[in-house]
């Protein structure tokens, strides 16, 4: 694992809807929107956060949300152009953060330049007299993966935007593609970019067949954030001992993309039942291996219902003001709360492969013990008493808790939870 990869936090940002752009792409000729300069003045803050780069959503000529691409060489003009790009990569790295692109490669929009041309016909996949799209999104049409012209066509776009500056890619719907594909796309980028980080979307099924069929670094640990809230909202931590249990040999493969939050999927705040348990949903978060990654808002505590509807992402995809100093105070404790974590696990980069254990677990009570460059003890309780946990803490101290100093570390109080490292 490469310096920059050990230890690393993203601050994962959907631009379109950060910088507040339109709905639709603008008519051709209509001069380029420069708002990717907005997010230059959030650098110190994600930077300040203790996150070490920043995760950006779709940034290419698009239609409409930027999953239906028209133009993988060009910045979407309604976030600018190339030059700022550029500059966006430029003054992150002023800030020692790193960029990770999201390539949007299963499917394209239907007003892509080659859907339509019979001369590119073959790109595409023809079904009952039309075109296979991605689950069934008329929107979005799919590309075939099996011609050598669509490789070619990836390996380019890769190869562009990692030479211009990316450190990496978040690969979207990769569940959706042929892991050959992948296997055939990095055997000829890695060679020319041996330090870029490659992640797939990958919502269910045989994570560890994927990563080591297609040679991908990593990808999104759906399981484990889906065990989170549910085992929190449930009072069943029983669930999450269980995803636990196939994280930490998921761990012995590869180390997964975790999150508890992102663009697709309802915001932490909004899908815990007791706002009290957040604090329990990042511990577990930042003390499990893994690549942790911070959807933008959700360290203020924002939140979002994600509806299956026209429209239903515009909720979890917010405009953010101009400015950090413009932000609501009443986020405040959950930015430090964030903060506090993230320093944590800064602290302790071992986490990012530690491995993890669970050596007691009631229905609302829970240790993870998670090791590898040192030791770190992770008590919940969601119980509505105090709880003493039969737990061994010797040689660890407090790192943090969600309440003031207690006498003995291993009671935590009902809704609580500590963190002792050693």
């Amino acid at each position: 694992m490469t310096w920059w990869k050990r230890g690393a936090v993203w601050w994962h940002v959907y631009p379109l809807g950060f910088t507040g752009a339109e709905p639709e792409a603008p008519q051709p000729g209509t001069p380029a929107r420069h708002r990717l300069r907005r997010l230059e003045s959030w650098l110190g803050y994600a930077a300040d956060l203790g996150c070490s780069g920043l995760q950006l959503g779709p940034v290419f000529a698009s239609e409409t949300h930027g999953y239906d691409t028209v133009d993988h060489f060009r910045v979407d003009p309604r976030l600018g152009d190339e030059d700022d790009f550029d500059r966006l990569v430029r003054a992150a790295r002023d800030h020692g953060l790193r960029i990770i692109l999201d390539g949007v490669f299963n499917h394209v929009g239907r007003g892509h330049p080659k859907f339509g041309d019979p001369a590119w016909a073959h790109w595409f996949v023809p079904v009952d007299g039309g075109h296979a799209t991605f689950e069934g999104h008329h929107g979005l049409v799919a590309l075939n993966h099996d011609h050598p012209e669509v490789l070619d066509h990836v390996v380019r776009v890769l190869d562009h935007w990692l030479a211009r500056g990316a450190s990496g890619w978040r690969l979207d719907a990769a569940y959706a593609m042929p892991a050959s594909f992948w296997h055939k796309a990095l055997a000829q980028v890695r060679p020319r970019h041996p330090e870029a980080w490659f992640g797939g979307e990958v919502i269910h099924g045989d994570y560890i067949g994927y990563v080591a069929e297609s040679g991908l670094d990593s990808v999104t640990q759906y399981e484990l954030w889906k065990a989170v809230w549910s085992s929190l909202n449930d009072g069943n931590f029983y669930e999450l001992a269980w995803a636990l249990e196939r994280h930490d040999a998921l761990m012995e493969s590869f180390v997964p993309l975790t999150f508890v939050g992102n663009h697709d999927v309802t915001r932490i705040a909004t899908r815990l039942a007791d706002e009290r348990h957040l604090g329990h949903a990042l511990a577990v978060l930042f003390t499990v291996g893994g690549v942790p990654s911070v959807y933008y808002g959700d360290e203020q505590g924002l939140r979002g219902l994600k509806e299956d509807r026209p429209g239903g992402d515009d909720a979890i995809r917010p405009a953010f003001p101009g400015a950090p100093g413009d932000l609501d105070p009443a986020g405040r404790p959950v930015h430090g709360l964030h903060r506090r974590l993230i320093g944590l696990r800064r602290r302790h980069p071992w986490l990012t492969a530690a491995r993890t254990a669970v050596p007691h677990l009631t229905n609302t009570a829970m240790a993870l013990e998670s090791v590898g460059g040192g030791r770190l003890l992770t008590l919940l309780n969601t119980g509505q008493e105090p709880y003493r946990f039969p737990v061994d803490v010797a040689g660890l101290t407090v790192a943090e808790r969600s309440h003031p100093d207690a006498a003995d570390p291993c009671v935590v109080p009902a809704h609580g939870w500590t963190i002792l490292t050693g």
